[in-house]
């Protein structure tokens, strides 16, 4: 496969290289097709693998440094695959005052594991966002793309345990 300016961009047979080829494939010519990429090998694999930066920057006659940027900039971006469920956590105001600094620290004990980090049993990644649009029913968090407010501590350990977390 070639990329902008003619660059060769080296297929990789794995999972992981299929879902940066498709991505590239599918995007490539694009206007500001890096994000549309990125988005794309995340939605496959969950993270984005290191070795797409290199593979994205040549498809798209950008650096390596412009591409590692985007994806560190962004908080949405993982550079390490996720637990089996994804825990986000509103630290906006709205939920800071009605809170969600109390509920993240009774989730870090629980979990033994700190904010942008996965418990040890793999089973949840515990994440920070900064508004999930459900200021009313703060605070509020977001399990695997699935919305809920007025979160406390006891409903986050039912939430916990529904991924199959011990209590």
């Amino acid at each position: 496969m070639t990329g902008r300016e003619g660059i060769a961009v080296p297929a990789a047979a794995d999972a992981a290289g299929d879902a940066i080829t498709e991505a590239i494939a599918a995007h490539l010519g694009r206007a500001g097709a890096l994000m549309p990429m990125l988005h794309a090998v995340q939605d496959r694999l969950g993270f984005i693998p290191a070795d797409a930066v290199p593979r994205l920057a040549a498809a798209l006659n950008l650096s390596r440094a412009e591409v590692y940027g985007v994806v560190t900039f962004y908080h949405d971006f993982r550079n390490a695959p996720p637990g089996r469920h994804v825990l986000k956590v509103c630290r906006a105001e709205a939920c800071q005052a009605m809170g969600s600094d109390e509920l993240v620290a009774h989730l870090t004990g629980r979990l033994g594991a700190d904010v942008g980090e996965t418990s040890t049993d793999g089973a949840v990644t515990l994440e920070a966002v900064y508004c999930l649009g459900n200021c009313a029913l703060s605070p509020a968090v977001m399990l695997d793309g699935r919305l809920h407010g007025r979160v406390t501590a006891r409903r986050a350990d039912d939430l916990l345990a529904q991924c199959g977390a011990p209590r």
